[in-house]
């Protein structure tokens, strides 16, 4: 199951983390500004990942640097806590999902790049 999750590409899943947070009144900026504190990347860099349409494995793996306050990020998606999860690369797209998530409950910015 994670092996389908990690080769998936990260090109296909973003425009769903964008019309999550556009369907709550966010917008693209805000989920671009959260996937560059998580990941490093800055705008110009995330979209060439993008185009190149890489995997979520290749994805954070070619990520500058994993933010050190993405530790903080706690809480629940799809059933499990994120803190508790082993596998690297899996909390780190869970992160991910955990912060889009927060985004479309409508938490400032401020809280979710704790």
């Amino acid at each position: 199951m994670n092996e389908r999750i990690f080769k998936m590409a990260f090109s296909k899943v973003y425009p769903m983390y964008v019309q999550k947070a556009e369907k709550k009144g966010r917008t693209k900026e805000e989920v671009d500004e959260i996937i560059c504190w998580l990941t490093g990347y800055d705008r110009k860099t995330l979209q060439e990942q993008l185009d190149r349409e890489v995997d979520f494995d290749t994805f954070f793996a070619e990520a500058p640097q994993i933010n050190p306050n993405a530790q903080k990020i706690t809480g629940v998606i799809c059933g499990v806590r994120v803190e508790q999860i082993e596998d690297p690369l899996m909390q780190r797209i869970r992160w991910l999902d955990k912060l889009i998530d927060e985004l479309a409950k409508g938490k400032t910015m401020e809280k979710i790049l704790r």
